[in-house]
């Protein structure tokens, strides 16, 4: 590898100091070549691009828009988190969630100036499970990429290349994710917001005016009014839906631990009748 690119140390955590991104931490234990321009708009940013004279320029969640002098350098190859041309965009695994998706995959795609327009050249496919999180489905989707590129790159250096054009048909646009999208809507019906928990992993609510995180829950037969807690014992806190009740198995408060309901309950007392609302 000549150049491992990623983006600058951000702030991060309650002090706020940078943090160097997991890729940096990797590059710098293997001694390998870092570069961490704001943008590579500027020419001056790709110069060292140029310099390590790339055969490949591979792709993974970047956060950065490479500009056509940069994609010009030598093959560009994004390792895209969706089955093409589903999902194009910033948050794939998150939409796919939400969409109640049941199958995703890894695409290996040739970048161009659209947005995740290139031709495909192979794919990896895995089942999205009932249980599965946008942090378990990431993982999983990590490892095919890896997998993935590797077996792209040697296919390319045999000249056993193929690549396909991507249909225009079942095209949708995974637009990036906004920080009032984990917010639960309790009149939505309870397997959205179910849905909503797990691709925010957590999603987020309010009670007595305190910020809530739920990590983790399934939808149950009960009704009542949105927001309506139900139950609140051992077995977990049952939350009324615009359609059925979600049952919360675990949750945590503002500056707490991630804990189950049970747990939970014992040194936070929630009382049935109580009103759950939009984390504001």
């Amino acid at each position: 590898m000549a150049l491992v690119l990623t983006q600058p140390d951000r702030p991060a955590g309650r002090g706020q100091r940078l943090v160097a991104s997991p890729v940096k931490q990797l590059a710098q234990a293997r001694g390998l070549a870092l570069h961490q321009p704001e943008s590579l708009k500027d020419p001056a940013a790709a110069m060292p691009i140029a310099a390590a004279r790339p055969e490949a320029l591979i792709v993974a969640a970047y956060g950065l828009l490479l500009p056509q002098a940069v994609l010009d350098l030598a093959m560009p190859l994004n390792i895209h988190a969706s089955l093409l041309p589903r999902w194009r965009g910033a948050a794939p695994i998150q939409r796919a969630l939400l969409a109640g998706d049941r199958e995703t995959g890894i695409s290996i795609m040739k970048m161009e100036a659209g947005l995740d327009t290139g031709p495909v050249m192979l794919e990896r496919r895995t089942a999205i499970a009932a249980d599965d999180d946008a942090q378990t489905l990431h993982d999983r989707l990590a490892d095919l990429g890896a997998e993935a590129i590797v077996a792209a790159l040697e296919q390319i250096a045999a000249g056993r290349a193929r690549w396909r054009v991507q249909p225009a048909q079942g095209m949708s646009y995974a637009r990036k994710l906004e920080k009032g999208e984990a917010r639960v809507d309790w009149s939505r019906p309870c397997v959205e917001v179910e849905r909503r928990i797990r691709a925010f992993h957590p999603a987020q609510s309010t009670l007595r005016g305190e910020s809530l995180k739920l990590w983790r829950g399934r939808c149950v037969e009960r009704r009542g009014a949105p927001g309506e807690v139900l139950a609140a014992g051992e077995g977990g806190i049952v939350i009324a839906c615009g359609d059925g009740a979600l049952e919360v198995l675990e949750l945590q408060r503002a500056g707490g631990k991630r804990l189950a309901a049970a747990e939970f309950l014992r040194g936070f007392s929630i009382a049935t009748g109580e009103r759950l609302g939009a984390a504001g």
